[in-house]
């Protein structure tokens, strides 16, 4: 997948409903992907949108995500079912379960692999979540790679009549996540209790915003939404938002970092930063993550 820099114009279409398309991504493993959309291909920083699941899997069913490398993004993976085992190659091994967050930064380059626990092999498993990719300012997109996880209990929330908020990354509803960013980002998870009639103002508290039901649909103002559509809110508007049949909201956004170009798991501001990624890959000379010994090879079409 090659995702050039946008093209102005078109801007009753930046606001415009996004249904996601699907996505295989190898082993039965499907995922529905919302950015880069045709009609959008950021919200923010993010520039990256994936909806798996939720996923049935039996004992010996394989989803594992081998070792593949990322630069110039931090990547975001949140769990509303199930749990995974993440590995990179700066030596962290973190288990993520439901209503914890990892954020990991690529920088300069990282390598990382996403399998699930050895405790849940032989079970009857099922996993739902949301990964998203976060692109790095230009004068940061050659940082150290680092790696951040915030347990259920450090992510700050408030519980007011029939919703949840909690604030994953940034600052809304006078909550601030612990997960540091190098630029504006906004990642908060609103649960509604079913049939409550709870409702709650959208803030204006970033540049750019959507918001994503993964599992029910939503109204705005009064409006129906259908899961699993994501909806780009325009500057300055604060929508009623409520969720009759319960279920997540996500409120995601942040401050544009400018065009970006995309190919495979590579992100940057240049093509020929694109390119050394891709080499240095072929010739096997990202670090490595312990104890792995397969990974996934450069796909043969490339920028």
């Amino acid at each position: 997948m090659t995702i050039d820099a946008p093209t102005p114009g078109a801007e009753d279409a930046a606001f415009a409903p996004i249904k996601p398309h699907q996505k295989d991504l190898g082993g039965g493993f499907t995922v529905r992907r919302l950015l880069p959309a045709a009609s959008r291909r950021a919200v923010g920083p993010f520039v990256f949108f994936d909806h798996f699941g939720p996923i049935n899997a039996a004992p010996g069913d394989n989803h594992d995500v081998r070792p593949h490398p990322h630069i110039g993004l931090s990547t975001v993976t949140y769990l509303f079912e199930g749990a995974m085992m993440h590995r990179d190659s700066t030596g962290v091994v973190q288990r993520i379960e439901p209503g914890a967050l990892n954020w990991m930064t690529a920088g300069r380059g990282i390598v990382h692999s996403e399998r699930t626990p050895k405790d849940l092999l032989d079970r009857h498993r099922r996993t739902h979540g949301l990964q998203l990719w976060t692109a790095l300012p230009a004068e940061h997109e050659r940082v150290a790679p680092s790696f951040q996880h915030a347990a259920v209990a450090d992510i700050p929330e408030r519980r007011d009549d029939g919703v949840t908020v909690r604030v994953l990354v940034g600052r809304a509803f006078d909550l601030e996540s612990p997960i540091r960013t190098w630029s504006p980002t906004l990642l908060v998870d609103l649960g509604f209790e079913r049939g409550s009639g709870a409702e709650i103002v959208v803030p204006d508290a970033a540049d750019e915003r959507a918001l994503y039901g993964p599992d029910e649909g939503f109204e705005l103002d009064g409006s129906y939404v259908p899961p699993q559509t994501l909806v780009p809110l325009a500057p300055g508007r604060t929508p009623v938002l409520a969720s009759p049949r319960g279920g997540h909201v996500v409120l995601l956004g942040g401050a544009s970092v400018g065009p970006r170009f995309m190919v495979w798991n590579f992100v940057a501001s240049d093509r020929e930063r694109i390119r050394e990624a891709e080499a240095d890959w072929l010739a096997q000379r990202f670090d490595p993550v312990p104890g792995e010994t397969e990974f996934i090879p450069l796909p043969e079409r490339r920028v």
